[in-house]
């Protein structure tokens, strides 16, 4: 897939998920704007980039502020004539239980994932629309915000809140014919390892030099930090305009499109419902439709 011509800014990339994103990239054409708070980290990203016959600059600073999303779009603009793609890959989690989680502990989270991915967004949407071209808004959610997880309330709720904002902004923007839709990646990265179910697995992979079992790539829809690439390469390339408001998962062998809320169930009653009408109802009703919630965790094919 060619994205020769187009420039893309990827927020986090100086490792890990955002690291393969900005090499995806680069590889298929596009010159990209790497960021992240460590400078050596950008540094690197940019020199292995431009060691591979790339294109690439670097911005330094922590998302969040208005401040670091407009420099990031400048960078792309005055480095490399226009911007066409942004990714909101930047993240950091602070994990802890509802009863033990601080003010700081959620704010620092929510600022990095939902209000950074807010001030980007909306600064390369300022850009995309004064191009008159389109282009792609590319937010990286995850399972948390799909489905819950213990321990992170911060990070599920940002996570959820990125999902609505695809929703939302594809409305906003489809008629500038700028695509909006939300990854939601499983890979196996530091963050992952943080997870007591996962790490195992994947420190016998690293430890081995081995890729992961077929059951977790599959099962688990769980693999590297280049299976996820393909997406966001395909996302970014003009082969996938008209695709926008969308939640769509990768990771290991799975490819998977998320659903979007929607009533289950639904009964009636003349009149309204009290409360112990609900009550007299609800087992034999759309109490019947309660859904899931949480990760599932992983078990192998013997347990």
């Amino acid at each position: 897939m060619d994205l020769t011509g187009k420039v893309a800014v990827v927020t986090g990339s100086g490792r890990g998920l955002g690291r393969a994103y900005v090499r995806a990239l680069a590889r298929a054409g596009a010159a990209v704007v790497v960021n992240d708070v460590d400078s050596a980290a950008a540094e690197e990203a940019v020199k292995e980039i431009i060691s591979s016959g790339g294109s690439a600059s670097s911005v330094v600073s922590a998302v969040g502020d208005t401040e670091t999303a407009q420099a990031l779009v400048a960078e792309a603009v005055e480095a490399f004539g226009r911007l066409d793609v942004m990714i909101t890959n930047a993240g950091i989690i602070r994990d802890k239980v509802l009863w033990k989680m601080s003010d700081e502990d959620f704010d620092d989270v929510i600022r990095v994932h939902l209000r950074g991915t807010f001030t980007c967004a909306r600064a390369a949407a300022i850009q995309m629309r004064e191009q008159g071209t389109g282009g792609s808004l590319i937010l990286i959610s995850s399972p948390a915000g799909q489905r819950g997880n213990f321990g992170q309330t911060n990070y599920a709720a940002a996570k959820a809140g990125i999902v609505a904002f695809a929703r939302t902004w594809a409305l906003e923007l489809g008629k500038s014919n700028i695509m909006v839709n939300a990854v939601v990646p499983v890979a196996a990265t530091e963050m992952t390892k943080t997870i007591p179910a996962f790490a195992p697995l994947i420190e016998e992979s690293e430890r081995n030099g081995t890729p992961l079992p077929e059951w977790v790539r599959k099962g688990e829809g769980m693999g590297s930090v280049e299976d996820v690439t393909g997406l966001i390469v395909f996302l970014a390339s003009d082969t996938s305009a008209g695709i926008t408001g969308q939640a769509i998962g990768i990771g290991g062998d799975k490819l998977s499109l998320w659903s979007h809320p929607s009533e289950v169930a639904l009964e009636y009653s003349n009149g309204g419902w009290s409360a112990d009408s609900i009550a007299a109802a609800w087992g034999g009703g759309v109490g019947k439709a309660t859904q899931t919630y949480g990760i599932p965790m992983p078990a192998s094919p013997g347990n």
